[in-house]
């Protein structure tokens, strides 16, 4: 009932009044009779108003008595607002068909001119109406605004008429001007814009310009109107948000690159839970040791709780030996970590790395697969979106190694720049020694870690060290034994042990163990540290079974007397070892084993069990008697049997009584 009787209460819209009603009704801002009502109105030309859609204001009034009707929005505001407070009117949530909350939105989307139009308005209509407060007519207070601001009286005017019945706090919203276009914008043939819009959007990302000046030519031969550059460029704006134009002009990457990254938080983390390994290529010409002149890769893993860089490995390429290595060097010297992000490269996705882990990008996982290094050892392996610089903290490290090493004074003249359009006036007059780069790496990774004030969540103008060193001192930090270090090795290559002396060379190396002896002439697996050939080398036979750590056999000088001591003494202890060894079996003399064999009773003879007598064959009938005589002579005595004989019918005769 109460929403039906709401809906007879006429809308602002729709609402009229004659001067007999408004009298009646005694609204504020209308004088109190009639006919004074009347000659406002008259005074006012209410008669000549039109409302937004072109429509009189003022209209015949339908029944017994005639008159005329005024629309309620020719009555001051305060007269409406006591209307609609009344009941009388209802007022439509928007103004001029826009709610108020969309009008102060759309407000807030104009310029900055704009805003300063209807402010200026604003300040002028508020001067009006101070003056009538003071006691002017609105006529007087309009002549006097219009002379003092230099604006005419009839825009004033029409500036009073659009804030009537509109609330004061919304006054500059109301006379914000809305100046539109002075016409219909051209007409773009269907063909024109899809010919246009499908060079516009394409990976190439050709300029508007050149766009349209091909469908230009395009339209010309096809007689076909063409607008102007500036419609296309409109069209544009208004059609295609910012986001697909970016998608189809420059790409996924570029629009993930427009989204504000993930922001992440470590101040929960402790010292090696988690660690990241990444490459970087060094912007300096190096030379190695065999002459060769390269750009080298620095394989580094960096704590992602205090950013320190806690191992790294130089090599001419991104491996899998420099991958172990750097992790063997993390292992002897810190511990072993809980987790790890690395990236899809070949040297991270390598089977001796992360071979049996599910989360493995390259290649399938096959039952035969080896257990990578990190799998074997627990490391829960955590894989890096490509192209994603930020889930690496890593990154940011390298470029300030990038600024201290490959900038370094010692370097001078081997940098490289870091594009082909970035290089030096001295590019390639130099290339730093191997030795003396490594040397400088290390010093500067070192100088890195210990920098004062740094500005990272856990730092807090502290340096990588002390913050790691602080969280590593109070966790609970899994130790690496000798065989897991022994694991991180990569092996290497299959050798064969010398098959004289026991020996395995190994680039160019010798080294030897005792144990190594019993195994002569066999193939092994040797696991080795290629940057520290002059260390142990670890030997496994072929089904992975460690074998022995077997020492490096150094190189002596032809009248080095300190290298043949050492030979020597090598020889006596091995010599002293295998006679030990010998005399432990407790082995009896040649004269003790003739004694014992002598005491073995020879075996007896056999004897058939039954003689079965042999007769000449038919074929030796017609021999001499003397023939056949000798062919058959009598009964003789047996023939001695030998030692050897002897043994064997035994053996025969215990073979019988078995079966």
């Amino acid at each position: 009932m109460a929403s039906r009787a709401q809906s007879l209460i006429p809308l602002e819209d729709d609402a009229w009044f004659t001067a007999a009603e408004l009298e009646a009704l005694g609204l504020p801002g209308l004088p109190g009779d009639k006919r004074s009502i009347n000659r406002r109105a008259q005074a006012e030309r209410w008669a000549t108003r039109v409302g937004a859609d072109n429509r009189l204001l003022v209209r015949k009034r339908c029944g017994r008595g005639g008159g005329v009707e005024f629309h309620v929005s020719l009555l001051p505001g305060e007269a409406r607002i006591a209307l609609a407070r009344r009941g009388l009117i209802r007022t439509r949530p928007t103004a001029a068909g826009i709610a108020q909350e969309s009008a102060w939105a759309w407000f807030d989307r104009q310029s900055a001119k704009v805003k300063a139009e209807a402010q200026r308005r604003l300040d002028i209509v508020n001067a009006i109406a101070l003056l009538c407060e003071a006691g002017s007519t609105r006529s007087s207070a309009v002549a006097t605004a219009s002379d003092q601001f230099g604006v005419g009286r009839s825009t004033l005017w029409n500036w009073l008429r659009a804030v009537e019945g509109i609330g004061r706090a919304d006054w500059l919203v109301a006379l914000a001007p809305r100046r539109q276009g002075g016409g219909a914008e051209a007409e773009i043939h269907p063909d024109l814009w899809q010919a246009f819009i499908s060079d516009y959007l394409r990976a190439s990302a050709p300029t508007l310009t050149s766009c349209y000046y091909r469908v230009a030519r395009m339209a010309e031969a096809r007689g076909l109107s063409m607008a102007s550059e500036r419609t296309f460029r409109r069209r544009v704006e208004r059609e295609y948000p910012a986001a697909v134009l970016t998608l189809k002009r420059e790409g996924e990457e570029a629009l993930r690159r427009s989204i504000p990254a993930q922001r992440r938080s470590v101040k929960e983390l402790r010292a090696l839970e988690w660690v990241n390994i990444d490459g970087h290529k060094f912007d300096v010409f190096v030379k190695t040791a065999d002459g060769r002149v390269i750009r080298p890769i620095m394989l580094a893993i960096q704590d992602i709780f205090s950013r320190k860089i806690l191992a790294w490995r130089l090599g001419g390429e991104e491996s899998a030996i420099q991958t172990r290595l750097a992790f063997a060097d993390l292992f002897r010297n810190f511990g072993i970590p809980a987790n790890c992000v690395l990236d899809n490269g070949r040297a991270f996705a390598s089977k001796w790395i992360t071979g049996g882990a599910k989360s493995r990008f390259r290649f399938k996982i096959r039952p035969e697969e080896p257990t990578g290094l990190l799998t074997a050892l627990g490391v829960r392996i955590h894989w890096a979106l490509p192209f994603r610089g930020q889930s690496k903290p890593i990154e940011r490290a390298f470029r300030d190694l990038c600024d201290c090493i490959a900038k370094h004074p010692a370097c001078e003249g081997a940098y490289t720049g870091n594009s082909t359009t970035a290089k030096p006036e001295n590019y390639g007059s130099k290339a730093v020694e191997w030795d003396r780069f490594v040397a400088l790496v290390d010093q500067e990774i070192a100088a890195h870690n210990a920098r004062p004030r740094r500005r990272t969540q856990t730092a807090n103008g502290r340096s990588f060290d002390e913050v790691f060193f602080e969280s590593y001192a109070a966790s609970t930090i899994g130790k690496a034994t000798p065989e897991q270090l022994r694991m991180a090795l990569l092996a290497a290559d299959q050798k064969l042990i010398n098959r004289q002396t026991g020996e395995i060379e190994l680039h160019g190396n010798r080294y030897w163990h005792p144990e190594l002896s019993s195994r002569r002439g066999e193939r092994v697996t040797v696991r080795f540290d290629p940057d520290n050939l002059h260390s142990e080398v670890h030997v496994y036979d072929l089904e992975g079974r460690y074998i022995t750590a077997a020492d490096l056999i150094a190189d002596t000088g032809f009248t080095d007397a300190a290298g043949a001591r050492e030979t020597a003494k090598r020889l006596a202890a091995y010599k002293k070892q295998v006679k030990a060894m010998a005399e432990a079996e407790e082995l009896i003399s040649a004269e003790q084993l003739a004694e014992l064999q002598a005491g073995v009773a020879p075996p007896p003879a056999l004897r058939a069990g039954a003689v079965r007598p042999v007769r000449p064959s038919g074929k030796a009938v017609g021999l001499p008697r003397a023939a056949r005589a000798a062919d058959n002579p009598g009964p003789a005595e047996p023939t001695p049997l030998s030692a050897l004989e002897r043994m064997r019918l035994g053996r025969a005769k215990i073979a019988a009584a078995n079966n």
